[in-house]
């Protein structure tokens, strides 16, 4: 008799238990009457999401979720939105970003006219001896590339250091070069750039390695305004959907970025690298401290190989089709850069490196496979950022690496107006090559390289899948057969992106156990005409499970 006791005692209380455990975690809320692109191929759309705290507790049918409701969960109907998980943008300069904001705009200056008057108007309202900055000028389709004496005249008290687009070279008025001591006597700068004329005169362009001649006595931000870019730049990204980014410099304003927390600003999860050559510092500190949390984590470390096509300094092997005598070249050496990949490798750090033409590509895939067979195996995840011209036998060897593309989209349909006089039409075939990168079995993550090109996901897929340069000559699209689908894309800006930074467990899907990152669009993005991607809508944007930007407020 007491043995059935006990047994009746012990199915009580298994049931008691079971109970308590469906009621562990009630939803503090459920978001209903939705299409949820989930991004797990195991459920690949739903309908319903149930979230407690910052993490996402139950995806499926609305009867389903349902079931995680209490008196306190609150109900939110999306009235049929499609719903995707948050952007991950895989390449972002966050503080430039942030800071150009607020500074000269000149990437849609169409002409040397426009671009004069910009930065005189813009001039005007500055005290004398602030430096005008960032700008982000085009110059394609302009006779010439800008010259010092455009804005001399216009800028008599203002030292004025406006960049490029692509952040590989800038405009210094004369008096920017006064301040930075700069005169035709200075001497060439390996891995950069000095622009003269036919009488040896400097023409205010710096390229690349020779940049630092002139940012070098541009005054440190105060904190103040540092914060204030950061914030800026959060709230910017959070309008685009962007819910986590890879921040490629981000190691040098790591201090603004926890005050910014502490404050209870941060609205971005933020995953940082530092400069290649200071590996040990950053080895020290994850000695230290550990990695990071959900919210702020390194690992990893960025180089260069090359420049930029743009500038005519990216590394290809070939000359440039419309320059014979110039083939770009190489920032760093290539001693130096394979050291620093060898000793970051093997204090278990994450290696990223910009690489744009096929030789620098080339040399960097060569460096990689030589690494990962002297330091032995392991789940490296080694990065090439940009790719942007890669060689046709180079493809497969992505994949065979294991090597992570991060590329970044919009690129594509800027270069793309101009791409084949720089390089002409055969290195063009396998430029951006997402189609052939993704067949090949490689992973591809996506970014935007903001500042140089606006952190906007939305547009970024529109490049992907349509490949429709800005200028509207391609509406077939630019080397149509690298075109790819809209979930390929997607997988770009989500799942791919938070495999390159080693966080696919708690974050790329919308699944239980994941942060409830997610992204609340117009409409079906799989389901339209790929040229309306252009025109679709952020409407909300959601960070662990808190609602950071609602584009309605915003009407």
């Amino acid at each position: 008799m007491k043995k059935t006791h006990r047994c009746l005692a012990a199915i009580v209380m298994a049931v008691i238990a079971m109970s308590c455990n469906n009621l562990k975690q009630p939803a503090e809320m459920i978001i209903i009457n939705a299409e949820i692109w989930t991004g797990n191929e195991k459920q690949p759309i739903a309908e319903a999401m149930a979230v407690s705290g910052d993490t996402i507790v139950a995806v499926g049918s609305s009867r389903e979720v349902m079931k995680y409701k209490s008196h306190a969960t609150s109900i939110i109907d999306l009235e049929g939105k499609f719903v995707t998980p948050g952007f991950i943008d895989s390449h972002v300069h966050l503080l430039q970003g942030g800071s150009n904001l607020a500074s000269v705009q000149l990437r849609d200056a169409s002409t040397p006219e426009e671009f004069i008057t910009r930065i005189r108007d813009y001039a005007a309202l500055q005290k004398p001896g602030i430096w005008i900055l960032g700008g982000d000028w085009d110059g394609k389709g302009w006779e010439s590339i800008p010259l010092r004496e455009w804005i001399d005249s216009v800028t008599p008290d203002n030292p004025v250091f406006v960049s490029r687009l692509d952040g590989h070279m800038a405009l210094a008025n004369s008096v920017a070069m006064k301040l930075a001591g700069v005169d035709r006597r200075v001497k060439d700068v390996s891995g950069g750039t000095i622009e003269r004329d036919s009488r040896g005169e400097l023409t205010g362009i710096f390229k690349d390695n020779a940049m630092d001649l002139i940012s070098v006595k541009i005054p440190e931000q105060s904190d103040e305004e540092v914060d204030r870019a950061l914030v800026a730049a959060m709230n910017y990204l959070a309008s685009n959907g962007v819910t986590s980014v890879h921040g490629v410099d981000a190691a040098s304003y790591a201090d603004a970025i926890d005050r910014v927390r502490a404050r209870g600003e941060q609205i971005t999860r933020i995953y940082y690298l530092k400069t290649i050559s200071r590996w040990m510092d950053l080895k020290e500190q994850i000695e230290r401290e550990g990695k990071g949390d959900k919210w702020v984590s390194t690992g990893g470390v960025k180089g260069f190989v090359d420049g930029s096509l743009g500038s005519h300094t990216a590394a290809f092997i070939e000359p440039y089709s419309d320059l014979q005598t110039d083939s770009g070249l190489f920032v760093n050496s290539k001693e130096d850069l394979y050291r620093w990949i060898s000793e970051s490798d093997k204090a278990g750090l994450q290696v990223v490196i910009h690489a744009i033409g096929d030789r620098a590509i080339n040399f960097l895939l060569d460096t990689y496979e030589r690494v990962d067979r002297e330091n032995g195996g392991r789940n490296r995840r080694f990065r090439i950022e940009h790719s942007q011209h890669i060689a046709p036998g180079d493809i497969k060897r992505y994949a065979e690496l294991k090597v992570i593309a991060s590329m970044q989209p919009y690129h594509a349909i800027d270069d793309g107006r101009w791409a084949e006089k720089y390089i002409g039409l055969d290195r063009m075939k396998t430029s951006y090559a997402y189609r052939s990168l993704i067949d090949s079995g490689a992973t591809v993550a996506f970014g935007s390289d903001w500042f140089v090109a606006p952190a906007t996901p939305l547009e970024g897929i529109y490049a992907a899948v349509t490949r429709r340069t800005l200028d509207g000559k391609n509406p077939d699209g630019w080397i149509p057969e690298q075109k790819i689908t809209v979930e390929e894309a997607l997988k770009g800006y989500t799942i791919n992106a938070a495999y390159a930074s080693f966080e696919e467990d708690i974050k790329g899907t919308l699944e239980p156990g994941k942060l409830a990152d997610f992204v609340v669009l117009d409409r079906d993005i799989t389901a339209i005409d790929p040229v309306e991607i252009w025109d679709m809508k952020v409407r909300q944007t959601w960070v662990g499970g808190k609602k950071v930007f609602d584009r309605t407020e915003e009407e």
